[in-house]
């Protein structure tokens, strides 16, 4: 009989950080100018290899670039080949999820960068901040997107307990969908959340629970400085906003740059969004008073 899964009696092995990401390059003599002559990394090592493998595997070089604290960028140039059209780089958003991020100390360090990219000749794509990072981005000869990140608050209990909220709930979701449920928005994880956190609630109440961490704080001094919408303090870090009916929000208002906006609700909601756009939200209660 099989015993149930128990992650506690796994072994618990350390990771220390990055060795390296890797990538393919059809663009070797641009691929070295980009990162060692442009960026300035250190050529740092190489392998020149047969073919190894499947019997039509190309003869290769593997280099690595230094990146920093002992990690590496490194790259894969297999001679005499093509870019398949379905790795050709592409703008989608699902591509762009696959990217290189290199940590910096400040906003210090951030802004000398994004001075050595611009001199360098290299398109900023853009700057901006989301949430607890601050990164600039542009894309490599190959077109991989690249960022330059710093952080600028550590990562403490109430994120990995919020963090930890958020998947289960979304987990759950997706098991459900797999059950032919529907799931194609962020609000159902986010009322979820919700009726985890506060438990029986007033359905003619709207409710928004917010994690108390910097990014996040203008929403609490907003409601308490505002009058109509009452916060209560609840454990685990957490701040809920009542409105009755209902609660309005303006993002200039707040000053929330639109990357935090967007990501306003993560803490959970009661109610249903009836407004949601780049600068207003809305949140009705579940029912009508």
């Amino acid at each position: 009989m099989n015993q149930p899964f128990n992650p506690s009696l796994l072994a618990r092995p350390v990771l220390r950080g990055v060795h390296h990401t890797a990538r393919p390059t059809w663009k070797l003599e641009d691929t070295v100018h980009f990162y060692r002559d442009l960026l300035g990394l250190p050529l740092v090592h190489a392998i020149s290899a047969r073919g190894w493998g499947p019997a039509d595997h190309a003869d290769f070089l593997h280099f690595f670039f230094d990146s920093g604290n002992g990690s590496t960028i490194a790259f894969f140039y297999y001679i005499g080949t093509e870019r398949p059209d379905r790795l050709a780089p592409s703008d989608h958003y699902q591509e762009r999820a696959t990217h290189t991020a290199w940590q910096v100390a400040d906003a210090v360090e951030l802004a000398a960068w994004r001075t050595r990219v611009e001199q360098a000749g290299i398109d900023l794509r853009y700057q901006v901040r989301h949430e607890v990072i601050e990164s600039i981005y542009f894309n490599d000869p190959n077109g991989y997107p690249i960022e330059i990140t710093y952080q600028t608050r550590p990562f403490g209990a109430l994120d990995a307990g919020d963090a930890t909220r958020t998947i289960e709930a979304a987990i759950e979701l997706e098991r459900r969908a797999s059950a032919g449920e529907a799931f194609g928005s962020i609000e159902p994880v986010w009322q979820r959340k919700g009726m985890q956190l506060d438990g029986p609630h007033d359905a003619r109440v709207a409710s928004l629970f917010v994690l108390d961490v910097p990014e996040f704080r203008p929403l609490v001094d907003t409601a308490r400085q505002s009058g109509p919408y009452p916060t209560t303090t609840l454990g685990d870090g957490y701040v809920r906003i009542d409105g009755n009916p209902g609660i309005a929000l303006n993002r200039r208002a707040l000053g929330f740059k639109p990357a935090v906006w967007y990501g306003a609700l993560t803490g959970g909601l009661i109610g249903r969004i009836a407004r949601f756009d780049a600068d207003d939200l809305l949140i009705d209660p579940t029912e009508q008073a």
